[in-house]
């Protein structure tokens, strides 16, 4: 009912920035009510990054307050996680989430198959 694509990790030396990009599609896309974008380092929980509600009220980790922005365009269609000013800590593999409202569970979450960021000199 919706799937999530996300791109435009790669590898970036500290100070550097980079745009993840969460592509949305299906059928189902307008019953997104919230976007997060999530990251995860081997042996470490995964740890919510960013998030943006409906409303477009955002939300950021204290770690990355002041250095990412998260933003959606076309109504939910593309959410962007804008990263600067990268330090090594922010190396992880990072994924979008989205909540989607359903008549009969309420919501399910639906993640997206993830993308590479290393911050690396």
């Amino acid at each position: 009912q919706v799937q999530l694509v996300e791109s435009g990790g790669g590898l970036v030396q500290p100070g550097g920035s980079l745009r993840l990009s969460c592509t949305a599609s299906g059928r189902k896309t307008s019953n997104i009510n919230a976007v997060g974008w999530y990251r995860q380092v081997p042996g470490k929980e995964r740890e919510l990054v960013a998030s943006i509600a409906s409303g477009g009220t955002a939300d950021y980790a204290d770690s990355v307050k002041g250095r990412f922005t998260i933003s959606r365009h076309n109504s939910w269609n593309t959410v962007l996680l804008q990263m600067n000013s990268l330090k090594p800590e922010d190396t992880a593999v990072y994924y979008c989430k989205a909540r989607v409202i359903t008549s009969i569970e309420g919501y399910i979450d639906v993640w997206g198959q993830g993308t590479l960021v290393t911050v690396s000199s």
